[in-house]
């Protein structure tokens, strides 16, 4: 599957945002269905540190591990993220739009390992990008308005 880029843009200082997006406790408000996030290997997070993420989607059980390739904050974050025989690589970029803007631009490219993870970056290849937009969209909603997506509702 070709690599692609989901932006948007945040009501926040770029400071805030990358604040936010930098806590590991955070990510729970704006990832649906992730139910932990264990380190594993290395300083957390530094290049090189290693973590597990575990997803629940309605029966499905997703286990990732996420890995650091580059920590350049508050301008990148990049990652990748194994399941499987798969793989996928993001790249995050914070750019600082007017002082009190900021546009997230994630960089996202799948390597599939199963026939079936194949078939589908080929037939529907938006259905990565939309996920992917989600989180961003959720992102969002966090560091704005204080939402929590596991309740639907602001932080409590």
């Amino acid at each position: 599957m070709k690599p692609y880029t989901v932006s948007i843009d945040i009501n926040k200082p770029r400071a805030e945002v990358v604040e936010l997006f930098d806590s590991s406790e955070n990510i729970f408000y704006w990832q649906p269905g992730l139910q932990s996030f264990e380190h594993i290997s290395g300083e957390p997070g530094q290049v090189g540190a290693r973590s597990l993420l575990v997803y629940q989607n309605g029966k499905m059980r997703i286990e990732l591990i996420e890995t650091i390739t580059k920590v350049d904050l508050p301008d990148e974050f990049n990652g990748t993220y194994e399941w499987n025989k798969s793989s996928n690589t993001l790249e995050n970029r914070f750019i600082d739009i007017d002082g009190h803007t900021t546009r997230w631009e994630s960089t996202c490219a799948y390597n599939f390992g199963s026939l079936p993870e194949k078939l589908m970056g080929v037939l529907v290849p938006w259905v990565f990008r939309k996920q992917n937009m989600g989180f961003l969209k959720n992102f969002k909603a966090f560091c704005e308005q204080g939402w929590d997506v596991r309740v639907k509702g602001p932080v409590k």
